[in-house]
């Protein structure tokens, strides 16, 4: 099965919380803090295995988490680290945020490997907030969330040559002389039913990736035949060879095949219409007219092609040019990017924009309290019994918030929701 798209959730670790304890020692009733910091929540990081060539591996499974960390503990003791969760994808999988479409991650390379979402930190124990002023504080730090997104992740393949032509053209045929690939061959259309590489050795050490993309037809730009899906497949590669049937013998018109394959190809990306093209008339055996090949050759050069070429791969005669051509224009030809990369900390703070202080009327005489700032100080510190509510109260009152309430036109005996909490407002 060949799936080369997948939408899953990915969930980074979070830290583990701060411990609030105190030494427990014999003859004494109250020892100092000595609680452990939390470990940190393990990453998501993504790995470019060339062992793996499809994406079906995510088909069932959608939610991929890494483990959190373990709270701290007693005598100073720190939490265990959570796990990386490293999850391997294809060479030449894009991933993206699902909502917005934005890319996100780009593995070209393969082993390539690359941390995607970082795990939270572990928060800090309670021997960290010991002061002149407080000799046993109950307040610890809570550890950082992991972070949520959903993907989507498309794989496009890494070939240097690509493929293209209507369907019985020949392309399979032709990738199976010239590589070790077993494309399925038979007369009918759409014999190939997914994009298939094969190595074409030049040499010791001189070798190129080909792509079969399966039969492309009129409307394949917008979906039809699956076409705008295996168009995909070919936006990397550095060249094309666009694969005609000169014989006719299907009714079809050569010079026409060649115009509306590139009519598509210009349709779905304007830069895959640009790329050099070698074009191979196949089929040259079952012509019996040669000024039919050489109207042919001087219509597609009057249409763009620099490079055409008359072959027979069933009588394996012409193609050896063919793989030449090709070789001398991948040495010159750069891998251009298809688009820039953003960075998921960029996204992450697009998605998560919240206003320092949001405070929105609940009902007569009631008010709730929100925002980054809140936010920001319930992810900061774990806040332990009625001493703790307090300590979260002083904190919020320090951060501005009685002004804030005032402007928002609270009023004495109003009540305040914060963070789950209700308590009367009181000037």
């Amino acid at each position: 099965m060949f799936i080369d798209e997948s939408v899953i959730t990915v969930i980074s670790g979070k830290g583990g919380d701060g411990a609030a304890t105190f030494r427990r020692e014999k003859f004494v009733q109250f020892g100092g803090p000595d609680g452990g910091d939390g470990g940190k929540g393990g990453d998501i990081v993504f790995l470019a295995d060339p062992n793996i060539n499809t994406l079906v591996d995510f088909k069932s499974s959608k939610k991929f988490k890494a483990q959190d960390g373990q709270k701290g503990m007693p005598s100073r003791a720190t939490g265990k680290s959570g796990e990386d969760l490293v999850i391997k994808v294809p060479v030449g999988t894009m991933i993206r945020d699902f909502e917005t479409n934005r890319l996100l991650l780009d593995l070209s390379s393969p082993n390539e490997k690359v941390v995607f979402l970082k795990g939270g930190d572990g928060g800090r124990g309670n021997i960290h907030f010991k002061s002149s002023v407080t000799k046993a504080p109950k307040i610890a730090q809570s550890g950082r969330e992991g972070i949520e997104l959903k993907i989507k992740m498309e794989l496009k393949m890494l070939a240097d040559i690509a493929l293209v032509g209507y369907p019985s053209v020949g392309k399979s045929s032709f990738i199976n002389k010239v590589s070790k690939a077993k494309s399925k061959v038979a007369s009918y259309h759409f014999t190939t039913l997914k994009p298939k590489l094969g190595v074409v050795r030049m040499g010791d050490e001189e070798s190129f990736v080909i792509a079969d993309v399966p039969g492309l037809i009129e409307g394949a730009h917008e979906g039809v035949g699956l076409g705008d899906r295996f168009l995909r497949h070919i936006e990397r590669c550095k060249a094309i060879i666009h694969i005609v049937d000169i014989s006719g013998i299907d009714g079809r018109d050569p010079k026409e095949d060649f115009l509306k394959i590139n009519e598509e190809l210009k349709n779905y990306s304007e830069k895959l219409s640009q790329k050099k093209q070698i074009v191979v008339a196949n089929k040259i055996d079952m012509l019996y007219e040669d000024e039919k090949y050489d109207e042919f050759e001087k219509f597609v050069k009057e249409n763009g092609a620099e490079f055409v070429y008359p072959i027979s791969v069933i009588a394996n005669d012409g193609i050896k040019p063919v793989l030449s051509k090709a070789w001398e224009l991948i040495q010159t030809i750069p891998r251009e990017p298809l688009e820039e990369v953003e960075s998921v900390e960029d996204l992450l703070s697009d998605i998560n924009k919240k206003e320092d202080w949001e405070i929105r009327q609940t009902g007569e005489n009631a008010f709730e309290v929100d925002g980054r700032i809140v936010d920001d100080v319930l992810n900061k510190y774990v806040f332990i019994g009625e001493e703790g509510i307090i300590n979260f109260l002083q904190k919020m009152r320090s951060l501005g918030m009685e002004a804030e309430l005032e402007k928002a036109g609270v009023k004495e005996g109003d009540t305040i929701l914060i963070a789950g909490y209700e308590f009367e407002y009181v000037i």
